[in-house]
């Protein structure tokens, strides 16, 4: 069997149980007694296992089978949960995402047994007076029956060949049965369960007639059941003893089948009066050995894939429909002759329309929530606790928040930077906290929400906050800034010389902080998805981390401006406002060009002397500025013309001018002109 095929929904629905598990055991250290909680942990671990028996993963298989008894010990209320069985429970889960690690790379789990883990797991057992593995048996809510008659076998069409094969048989000895399997709704792979099935029925006896056809349960379509008409010597009950050594299978039917051409209503009363089924209830155990040994070719899978809605993909193939009729209406438009060019320009626009639809349809199938980055911190801030030995307790709101796949993808890593130095250097000592009047446990928080075209997300404590004299201190130790720099600064200057490389106010270096390696690749992280990071602080009560992202990186509504002939574009989410400002009232600060506008001191950034252009305008002309903002920052931005707003579609100039960070990508042009896109972020 090529289980190739299955690589990709294997290792999503795999990472997909091991979030599942890293939350629910988290919460079953909370709540021991939780029944919902333990069942949830039961169908995961039994997921898991019978993927992996079905993809011929056998040391992920015999690992998550031990974990499985554990659970089951648990869920019967022989085991009582600790903190060192939830550690252990843990390390199994990193050994499996190890395990997933080295699939995802080399199609192949590796040579590590994992043999330590598996004898902590049994040792358990063993303390519990449980030397016999539980009885596997999935949760009664886990799973539907279809409805109707089971028997449904003797709705097969049975042709002059079959009843052929049927005769000679019958008149060699041999039974003929009828079998209907009913696969668990919870099944994942039902063809390869299927395919299991008749692998373990075909060692038994002689597969004549499958229904639905064997081609369609190979494609999976058939609902959650399909039926078989079989030649045997052996009894009945040795075959359906076969079928159910299959996991997820739910129930196994089967009666002697006949098959005369024509019976009276009399002898079919007799019939299904002796032929009554027989009902097997499903114990679940190991998958049976199929041709598990072959491992997929070592080709490395790369995981690209999305779950969509499907009545989003609707909308989506709607759109794209009414784009072609939209294309050819303007194609028919153009070469009509007498046409006039109003009915060329309202075809246009209603592509635009369209296109603009499109865009959004399109975005809405890209987005995800930021669930499955965030559900793994509870565990790392469980972790972090016993590792510093301080008390603490992670709060997490709006982990619904949609995002970008792409922006989903690379925020893992900033995030969890944050997380690890509130934990550190934020949160103080049970007994500081206690001197200073604090709960003795520490609090942090992580909330995420949408705010206009961005994602916010904040990550906050309850800690000391910030010591800026001691920041300041560190700095001019480490001549990152000189005496005299650090008295002009503000004390917000001063907090962000912690975003410096290789920055660290720790004392002492350890496996969680102190080699100046985190923020810096936090703000080169976030920038890098033009977003932001912006820190509030306040001694003594606290810190908070804001990371402002935008919502896609594919298309942006943008402002384009020519600047000495050149056109540039600025996107339109960091801009505030535009203004006309005259020579006369530029001032100097300084030695900085600055523009008092409405209360406030705002810098004035020349675009033509950044980009080395010479300026169309005359020194005496009055200037067109545009206000850009960066978190409480403004800046305006000198250019020549406004061309005005425009639609972009943001392509990425890769690593050929990596060292200009003011450029962010380019943009091809209605006319096929190439327009450089400006950070406004880098600018400030």
């Amino acid at each position: 069997m090529d289980v190739n095929q299955y690589l990709e929904i294997f290792l999503d629905e795999t990472r997909e149980h091991l979030e599942s598990l890293n939350a629910q055991i988290l919460k079953l250290e909370q709540e021991p007694e939780d029944a919902d909680t333990i069942n949830e942990i039961f169908r995961a671990a039994h997921s898991l296992k019978g993927m992996a028996g079905t993809m011929g993963y056998k040391r992920m298989q015999a690992l998550t089978h031990d974990m499985e008894n554990v659970f089951s010990e648990i869920r019967n209320g022989t085991m009582k949960v600790n903190s060192n069985l939830v550690d252990t429970l843990f390390q199994c889960l990193d050994a499996l995402e190890e395990y997933t690690a080295n699939i995802q790379e080399t199609a192949d789990e590796g040579v590590n047994d994992n043999q330590q883990l598996i004898a902590q797991l049994n040792k358990y057992l063993k303390s519990q007076g449980s030397n016999q593995p539980a009885a596997e048996k999935a949760p009664e809510s886990q799973v539907t029956v279809p409805e109707g008659p089971m028997e449904k076998w003797l709705d097969i069409k049975v042709g002059e060949s079959e009843r052929l094969v049927f005769s000679t048989a019958k008149a060699q000895g041999k039974n003929i049965y009828g079998i209907t399997v009913c696969v668990q709704e919870s099944c994942l792979l039902k063809a390869a369960r299927a395919f299991l099935v008749y692998k373990a029925v075909e060692e038994k006896a002689e597969i004549i007639v499958c229904n639905p056809p064997a081609n369609d349960i190979e494609d999976e379509r058939f609902d959650l059941d399909f039926s078989l008409i079989v030649v045997a010597d052996c009894e009945l009950e040795e075959i359906l003893k076969s079928a159910r050594s299959v996991s997820e299978i739910e129930k196994v039917v089967g009666a002697p089948y006949g098959f005369e051409a024509v019976e009276t209503v009399e002898a079919k009363e007799i019939r299904e009066a002796e032929t009554k089924p027989v009902v097997t209830s499903q114990p679940q155990t190991t998958p049976a050995k199929a041709n598990n040994d072959k491992k997929p070719a070592g080709k490395p899978v790369v995981n690209r894939t999305v779950r969509v809605d499907i009545e989003k993909l609707d909308v989506l193939m709607n759109l794209v429909s009414e784009l072609i009729i939209a294309k050819n209406s303007l194609v028919s438009a153009s070469n009509a002759e007498g046409v006039s060019g109003n009915g060329v320009n309202e075809h246009i626009e209603y592509l635009e329309s369209v296109t603009t639809n499109l865009h959004e349809s399109v975005m809405k199938v890209r987005m995800v929530p930021i669930e499955s980055v965030v559900s793994k911190f509870p565990r790392m801030i469980r972790d972090l606790s016993k590792k510093l030995d301080k008390k603490m307790e992670l709060y997490m709101s709006g982990e619904e928040t949609e995002l970008d796949r792409t922006v989903v993808d690379e925020i893992g890593d900033p995030l969890m930077h944050l997380l690890r130095n509130s934990a550190d250097h934020g949160l103080e000592s049970a007994e500081v906290r206690i001197q200073r009047g604090k709960p003795e446990v520490g609090s942090i928080f992580l909330d995420a929400y949408q705010d206009g075209n961005n994602v916010v997300i904040e990550v906050r404590d309850d800690g000391n906050g910030i010591d800026v004299e001691a920041v300041k201190n560190k700095a001019i130790e480490r001549e990152v800034i000189t005496a005299e720099q650090a008295d002009n600064m503000s004390e917000k200057d001063i907090i962000n010389l912690l975003f410096h490389a290789g920055f660290s106010t720790a004392k002492t270096i350890s496996d969680v902080s102190g080699r100046g390696v985190g923020l810096d690749v936090v703000k080169s992280k976030i920038e890098s998805l033009s977003g932001e990071v912006e820190v509030k602080s306040k001694l003594g009560e606290g810190s908070t981390w804001i990371i402002r992202l935008p919502l896609t990186l594919a298309i942006i509504q943008a402002l384009m401006v020519t600047v000495g002939g050149e056109k540039y574009a600025i996107s339109l989410g960091s801009i505030q406002t535009l203004e006309d400002i005259a020579p006369s009232d530029i001032k100097l600060v300084q030695n900085r060009e600055v523009i008092h506008l409405r209360g406030s001191v705002i810098p004035i950034i020349r675009l033509s002397e950044e980009l080395d252009i010479e300026s169309c305008k005359a020194p005496d002309e009055n200037m067109t500025v545009v206000i850009v903002k960066k978190g409480d920052k403004l800046a305006g931005l000198v250019i020549d013309e406004l061309m005005g707003q425009q639609e972009i579609v943001i392509k990425s100039l890769g690593k050929y001018i990596s060292k200009c960070k003011i450029i962010s990508g380019a943009t091809i042009l209605g006319d096929g002109e190439v327009a450089l896109i400006l950070d406004a972020n880098a600018l400030i």
